[in-house]
């Protein structure tokens, strides 16, 4: 069986409303905690980057890395055609149980002749690339799965601050890998997942890659703690 402690913490809270927290391992922070209970917030409980994303949603949805599906289910409750994606097997069960109707349960780059009209990259769904060098790819089959006029919604965060010492100067090595590439580790009760690699990219390298994929980039929102809400269309 594959380790899926995300999706393990989610099956759990809905069979027995445990809430005890995903522990979260990364090489650039100390050991962090997400509660589960979070990941089935409903919209109010949403911040308001969140909820932007979703009120500027049309036509047909795709959802990716939907998790425990809080975004999948308001747009449903909406009335809107929505499907969920995700790699946990235990976040699709999760969803379904939910009463989600449109769920998939795949590796998104395995997700081919089919196109959608709002693509949404929630909580730095972004991430899911990896790496810088290989954003432009992920960029790439995105668009393969874009209708001519499609929007792709993207949350992330500008880690930088991370870096930054008193004197407003960074302690980043210009030599080494790209700041915000990150290797993360998730761990719930006994079990610990593979570690895996993501990444939180600034505006600036997003809107640069995405024009060299022929996509426009628009800046919509900006958060208190640097995280933003991009939206990314085909040049045409």
């Amino acid at each position: 069986m594959l380790k899926d402690p995300f999706g393990e913490a989610l099956k759990d809270y809905l069979k027995v409303n445990n809430n005890e927290n995903i522990i979260v391992h990364s090489d650039i922070s100390e050991e962090d905690t997400i509660p589960v209970s979070y990941l089935f917030r409903n919209y109010d409980m949403m911040p308001q980057i969140e909820k932007h994303a979703l009120e500027i949603c049309y036509g047909k949805i795709l959802d990716i890395g939907a998790g425990a599906g809080p975004h999948a289910l308001w747009l449903q409750e909406k009335g809107e055609k929505i499907t969920a994606i995700d790699s946990s097997k235990g976040a699709v069960e999760s969803m379904i149980k939910r009463g989600l109707k449109e769920v998939i349960h795949l590796d998104l780059k395995k997700l081919k002749n089919v196109k959608y009209d709002t693509i949404l990259l929630l909580m730095n769904g972004i991430g899911i690339a990896g790496k810088l060098i290989l954003l432009s790819d992920f960029l790439t089959h995105l668009k393969t799965l874009l209708n001519k006029n499609g929007q792709i919604i993207i949350e992330s965060t500008d880690i930088k601050y991370m870096f930054l010492e008193e004197d407003g100067s960074m302690w980043i090595d210009a030599n080494k890998k790209y700041y915000g590439e990150v290797k993360y580790q998730m761990e719930y009760k006994d079990i610990k997942g593979d570690s895996f690699d993501w990444l939180f990219v600034d505006f600036s390298t997003l809107a640069e890659t995405a024009k060299k994929n022929g996509m426009d980039s628009e800046l919509l929102l900006q958060g208190e703690n640097h995280e933003y809400l991009a939206k990314l269309t085909l040049i045409v």
